[in-house]
Formats: structure tokens, sequence, C-alpha cells
């Protein structure tokens, strides 16, 4: 092989190499970024600090997103909120019953986000949310609002098949959330929520809420109505 291949070839393999390097500094960029949110907030985490973390300059970190906030915004937007269509065809294409669908989307959350990193992403919003209240009308239209949207389509589709009782949904969306905003804070506030002999499964919690919940807006069942009495 002659001198002037071997090094067209060395100078080809760089070249690839960088290419490749390049087009994963993004995705490098965003997981250092939803690693220093999580361990220090918002206001905390600084831009040289996420650069520093995925091996590149700050300026590099620039030249993809334009400020820390637009970093913000890209993780939530990779980790939840771009999920959604995802999950709503999930749900338009499952065939079992709405108490089914109710536990398959709520441990299907617990695994795909509450037992992630990404979970961590609504501690922060709850606790830094005042002071930045542009991020938060952020992740209201990005995340709050198509996940009560969510909710509501599977409760309305259980009272549209009679298998949940009429409710006020604007209300009953809170039934399904809350639960899980409790075991993102048992996750991300070192237990503070529990007991220090409480030992929490989240498989068996959800389970457990799942059964509250269904007995509270479960439809009667046609054997527990009552009777029609009879006139001689």
């Amino acid at each position: 092989m002659s001198l002037s291949k071997l090094f067209c070839d060395k100078t080809s393999g760089v070249a690839a190499k960088r290419e490749r390097r390049k087009e994963a500094r993004p995705g490098e960029l965003l997981d250092a970024a939803l690693d220093l949110f999580v361990e220090k907030g918002f206001a905390a985490t600084r831009a040289e600090e996420v650069a520093a973390r995925a091996g590149v300059s700050k300026g590099t970190l620039f030249l993809y997103f334009q400020s820390k906030e637009e970093l913000f915004k890209a993780v939530v937007r990779e980790n939840i909120s771009g999920r959604f269509t995802e999950w709503r065809a999930e749900l338009d294409a499952f065939e079992g019953t709405s108490p089914e669908l109710l536990a398959y989307c709520m441990n299907s959350w617990w695994e795909r986000v509450g037992a992630t990193r990404a979970s961590g992403i609504t501690k922060l919003m709850m606790s830094e949310a005042k002071n930045f209240p542009d991020l938060a009308a952020f992740y209201q239209q990005e995340v709050i609002q198509p996940g009560q949207a969510l909710i509501r389509c599977i409760l309305q589709r259980g009272i549209d098949r009679g298998e949940f009782r009429p409710m006020d949904l604007n209300y009953a969306v809170y039934l399904v959330i809350a639960p899980m905003i409790f075991l993102i804070l048992s996750r991300h506030s070192a237990g503070i929520c529990l007991s220090k002999e409480a030992d929490l499964d989240p498989k068996q919690y959800i389970a457990t809420q799942v059964d509250a919940i269904l007995n509270g807006i479960g439809a009667p069942a046609a054997s527990a109505a009552q009777p029609t009495r009879k006139t001689a």
C-alpha cells in the first residue's frame, strides 16, 4: 500500500469518526443536561457544566441549543412530551377493558418515566416553576395538558362502555395523577414521604392504587343492582 493511500485512508477514517461524533453530540448534551438538571435543579445548573460533562466546550453546546432554557425544553421533549403520540396510539389500539387499560397505563408510565431519571423533571418543575414562569407555561403546554388529556380519554372510554360510572373528569384525572406524583416525590426526596420502616414496592403500590381507584369509579355490577319490588 502506498503512503499516499495509507494517509488518505487514515484521514477519511478520522473524518468519519468526527462526523459520527458530531451527530452524537446533541444526544450526549441532552443526557448530560438531564443528569445535571435532576441533580442540581434548573437554576443551579450552568451551561459550562453540561458541556464539560458531555465532553465538549460551552461554545459547542450553544451551537446546538441557543440558551439553557432551550436546552431544558429539548430535554423535556426528548424524555417526556415527545412520546405522547406513541402513547396515544397505544391507547387507541388497546383491546382490553378500561380497568385493564388504566392499570396498563399507570404501570407503563412508571416503567418508562417514573422509574427513570426523567421523573426528576417533574420534581424540578414543582420546586422551581414559580421562579421560571416561561418554563412553567412550556411544561404546562407540553406535558401537563397532554397527560391530563390522555387520562381523560381513558376515563371517558370507561364511561362510554359502562365500565366506569359518570364523573366529573376535570377532577377525576387527579385520582390517577396524585399517586404517581407521590411515587416521584418518594424517589427524588430521599424517601421523606415515607416512614423509616417503609419499604415501598412501586409495582405493589400502583396495584393498590389502581384497585382503590377502580372501586371508587367502577360502574355498579348488574348483580349488585337493587332488585325491583313487585306489587301485589
